[in-house]
């Protein structure tokens, strides 16, 4: 009997030529699609129209039925299609695997389209790839000489479908061969903008499945297209800068200034196309990513960026005053503001900032909406970890603990990180109260982290003994299945090593163990701790040894195999320490040596040899005292950790006081308490519990005894600074040489760009202003200079102005660098300067700012120039060198020698040395923390020989050797006769 298609089932397992049955159901569809139908008769001219058909009238036009629709696309086995009926069939295919159907063939076919000229059949072809195929499929190598071939393509439009091919497939083989052309693309002067916006994201989609496809060698390039005038690119390039940046924070450290200086220019400036206001809000989206940017970065030493941060966020600050009433606009202002605020917590701005931010994180967290609410709390926990005082947090305490109760489960965590983030030895007892207290009634999906966070702090800001084990003993009762092993073994290693805790914990456990209702991991610890401890509490009332013994008698067989082992445990410690119930200990391990359970039998059945011998020589040595535990990383702060770092952002801060953030060594959350802890007894002194189990975490160095805690990494190469002076460019010298005895002069120049300088210096401190010509007949673009300075200790510097990043034909820009000499230093600061023009240009140059930039000539008469010089006397605080000219055709030349010596800022005193064609000079070095350095000078010219002997002291006997090296390097280049000197 033939089915209906109207019945038919949604399923086949293979294609069919069965005849067409009609089937025409009503269904309203809104937008085009594809039919399925297996071919259509066309109307001849002749023909008279016919009367539409009603929805329930069949019709044999079409077939809906997949089988159908299959058979016609069988003829792909023909062979012989052109271009169209391929793309007519795959896209019939396609639509068979869009309603759910599996196809396993015609992908010969689909990727056969990629390499066809139209558009329209290259799209299709690319559409299937896409769906059909995956990055393991076997045909995906047949498809990358044509993707290969469209990426070079001169159509944007083909450079767009293969750009989207290798974001959706791509896997490593494909990255791997492709990746160069997709950076081109990026990097092309001659892309469009959308091409570049796409070229990023793919970039941003394979690192992140790949890490090693993006090469650090692009990553000045892919910087410099952070200063792009399109918004929509620079949007691209930042997100994807955002993901390098995280891995790679030294080697995109240059993106820190650029990222700064466009959030000024869209926020501060007001540079910005209309196409890109949302709500009234610039691009909040770069806003945002540029924001977050600057977090993965300590706050600047330059006080021009530091100022440029300091005014975008004021300027933010001032904005959000107002709340719109759009939700549109509302939510943008709010995720920048977020933002901000975070970036001001993280940078420690100045107070009148912070201020404003606790006022305003006070008012979000009581705030109506949960996304604020949320937002508020998180931003107030990050205030916590970074803040060196809490008393603001605290105000809003009360707030903060009835967030715990809220409806949405994701405010309850966040107000319990915050909580846990603020706690402190003067909150600590209320807060973990109020923790214990709201425990019972928590969401499950929070309870371990709770019981994990109040352990920790419980430990953390024990005070005294007694409330340790009573909030610990406490929390592990009402906690029940929700407490993980860390929490009741770190009871048990603080008890055993602090003997203050033992008694009072060994009483409390028993009266613990002793009641109607207790939970498992109570008797675990009260096994342990009994077996342990319950000596020194025999003689009180109430826990005499047959006490003992039945408390634990009663819930042996309520307990899992693991908790029986405990107490076998601590029934034969028993035998040992309390003789006169040994009879009923015998008796417990001869019921057990037959159980079902091997590892129950295998102990009780030891245990009752162990206690059967003749003698108890092997029973006291086997169950003597356990050595106190060895001093280690805390395990709960461990499972803290692998709890959350699965599921939080990469950031520069974690949950937890200013203690946990202190450096980035601490971002795995190590605590700062060890197993040996210091309490305050009743009398309120101090009291420190010591051990002798020293010897064995020497012993047991090297193993992982804190379970499953994630590897510490190894230490990442290094990346090259290309500011360097190991990088420095050809014929760097000759314009450093020069203005090492000049103010002002070229620095360095080529075809394309001039480098002028000028510099002037008073005592310790000196303005350097560089020129930037453009020489060309284009304009240069993402114009930047990047400053190293290799003695930050001794010479510190601050840029007055960024110069800007486009520079058109025949114009200048300039920037103004004011050092300042702390100290003595050796080596002198180097710039890169990058732009583009058409590929990416630099240059790196060594600044003319040396030690000697910082001296002032000084008079002396005779007299005292030779007193000083013999107080001064010779080693250590005396450099000689002795050296000749380097190169052919040079000479000594009197009147330029004195050029150079009074370049170097030495004051030359004539007539002091007997020899009048000897230079004596006297000079003093300015310094802002090391003081004045007086400096004396001779050199004595040898005109037959060519050669020079240098002598430099100093009342410093770090300055001479450097003032002789700097003079020797300059003096021995020596000078060409008069004539070909030209002006030199």
């Amino acid at each position: 009997m033939p089915t209906s298609c109207g019945a038919q089932q949604r399923h086949f397992t293979a294609p069919r030529h069965t005849p067409c049955t009609p089937y025409t159901p009503y269904t309203p569809y809104t937008t085009p699609r594809i039919h399925p139908v297996a071919h259509r008769t066309p109307r001849t001219p002749s023909s008279t129209p016919s009367t539409p058909r009603p929805p329930s009238t069949p019709s044999t036009a079409t077939c809906r039925r997949p089988g159908c629709t299959l058979s016609s696309v069988q003829k792909f086995k023909d062979g012989g299609l052109n271009g169209y009926h391929k793309k007519k069939y795959v896209c019939k295919l396609l639509y068979i695997y869009i309603l759910g159907w599996n196809v396993d063939f015609g992908h010969l076919e689909a990727v056969s389209l990629i390499s066809a000229s139209k558009y329209s059949e290259k799209q299709i072809g690319y559409l299937a790839v896409t769906l059909f195929l995956n990055e393991n499929h076997d045909l995906l190598h047949l498809v990358v000489n044509s993707i290969k071939k469209d990426l070079m393509d001169n159509n944007e439009l083909f450079n767009c479908l293969a750009l989207h091919a290798i974001a959706n497939v791509g896997g490593r083989e494909m990255g791997e061969a492709l990746n160069a052309d997709v950076h081109r693309l990026l990097i092309s002067p001659t892309s469009k903008s959308f091409v570049k916006k796409k070229a990023a994201l793919t970039l941003l989609r394979l690192y992140r499945k790949h890490p090693g496809i993006v090469q650090e060698t692009w990553a000045e390039r892919i910087i410099s297209l952070m200063d792009d005038p399109d918004i929509g690119v620079c949007l691209s390039v930042t997100s994807l800068v955002l993901a390098l940046a995280q891995d790679n924070p030294e080697l995109y450290q240059g993106c820190y200034v650029k990222a700064a200086f466009r959030l000024k220019k869209v926020i501060v400036d007001d540079d910005y196309t209309q196409d890109y206001l949302y709500y009234k809000i610039p691009c909040p989206w770069l806003q945002v990513k540029l924001l977050r940017l600057l977090q993965y970065y300590p706050p600047s030493d330059d006080t021009n960026v530091q100022n440029m941060i300091r005014e975008t966020l004021q300027k933010i600050i001032d904005l959000s005053s107002d709340m719109p009433k759009n939700t549109q606009q509302n939510n943008a202002q709010n995720a920048i503001l977020f933002e901000a605020i975070n970036l001001a917590i993280h940078i420690g701005t100045e107070a009148g900032i912070m201020v404003q931010i606790i006022v305003r994180l006070g008012r979000f967290i009581q705030s109506r909406e949960t996304n604020v609410r949320y937002l508020g709390l998180e931003a107030m926990a990050h205030l916590a970890a970074k803040s060196d005082s809490l008393e603001p947090i605290k105000k809003h305490q009360n707030t903060i603990i009835a967030s715990l109760r809220d409806r949405d489960i994701s405010v309850k965590r966040k107000a319990l990180d915050l909580l846990y983030s603020m706690c402190d030895t003067t909150n600590a007892g209320g807060v973990v109260g109020e923790l214990l207290k709201y425990l019972p009634n928590a969401d499950y999906a929070i309870r371990e982290e709770m019981v994990l966070k109040i352990a920790i702090l419980t430990e953390k800001y024990a005070t005294e003994y007694q409330w340790y084990v009573d909030n610990s003993l406490r929390l592990i009762s009402m906690a029940g299945e929700h407490v993980s092993d860390e929490v009741w073994q770190r009871v048990i290693q603080i008890t055993t090593n602090n003997e203050e805790l033992q008694v009072y914990a060994a009483q409390t456990i028993l009266g613990l163990v002793k009641g109607p209702q207790c939970h498992e991991t109570i008797v675990k610890i009260g096994g342990y701790l009994l077996g342990e401890f319950g000596h020194l509490i025999a003689d009180n009332p109430g826990c005499s040894p047959i006490e003992q013994f039945m408390a634990l008698q009663s819930k042996f067989n309520g307990c899992s195999s693991a908790t029986r082992a405990i107490i076998l445990s601590a029934f034969v410690k028993f035998v040992n320490l309390f003789p006169e119930i040994k009879p009923q200990l015998v008796q417990v391990f001869e019921i057990y040596s037959h159980t079902l359970d091997p590892e129950l039998q295998q102990r009780a059945c030891e245990y009752l040899a162990l206690i059967t011998m003749p003698t108890d020589d092997l029973l006291r040595t086997v169950c003597d005292e356990m050595p106190p535990f060895p001093e280690r990383t805390s395990a709960l702060l461990s499972r803290l950790h692998q709890k959350t770092a699965a599921t939080s952002d990469k950031r520069t801060w974690v949950i937890g006081g200013k203690d946990a953030n202190v450096d980035a060594a601490n971002f795995d959350l190590k605590l700062n308490t060890s197993l040996k802890r210091s309490f305050t007894n009743s009398n309120g002194t101090p009291v420190t519990a010591h051990s002798n189990g020293s010897s064995l975490s020497n012993d047991l160095a090297g193993l992982n005894l804190n379970g499953n805690a994630p590897p510490i990494p190894s230490a990442a190469t290094k990346p090259a600074n290309l500011a360097s002076a190991e990088h420095l460019s050809p014929d760097w010298q000759i314009g450093f040489n020069r203005l090492l005895i000049r103010n002002e002069g070229v620095l360095y120049e080529d075809v394309q760009i001039q480098i002028g300088l000028r510099s002037e210096f008073r005592g310790p401190k000196g303005i350097v202003i560089l020129y930037f010509t453009n020489k060309s007949s284009y304009p240069y673009g993402s114009f930047t200079t990047t400053i190293n300075n290799p003695s930050k200790n001794e010479l510190s510097y601050t840029t007055q102005n960024i110069p800007d990043p486009n520079i058109e034909p025949d114009s200048q820009v300039q920037q103004m660098i004011i050092f300042e000499a702390n100290n003595v230093f050796t080596q002198a600061p180097t710039i890169r300067v990058s732009y583009l023009a058409g590929a990416l240009q630099a240059v790196t140059l060594q600044l003319p700012v040396t030690v000697h930039k910082f001296m002032e000539p000084a008079e002396l008469t005779a007299d005292d120039f030779f007193k000083r010089w013999k107080q001064i006397g010779g080693t250590p605080r005396e450099s000689q060198k002795v050296f000749g000219l380097q190169g052919a055709g040079r000479k000594i030349d009197g009147g330029k020698t004195r050029r150079v010596v009074e370049g170097f800022r030495w004051g030359v005193l004539d007539g002091v040395d007997a020899n009048s064609k000897n230079w004596v000079g006297a000079s003093v070095l300015h310094t802002h923390q090391g003081g004045k350095f007086g400096c004396l000078l001779r050199l004595e010219p040898n005109f037959e020989t060519q050669m020079y002997r240098l002598t430099i002291r100093a009342t410093d006997e770090n300055v001479p050797p450097i003032i002789a090296k700097l003079m020797e390097d300059r003096l021995a280049q020596g000078f060409f006769p008069q004539e070909v000197i030209n002006g030199r």
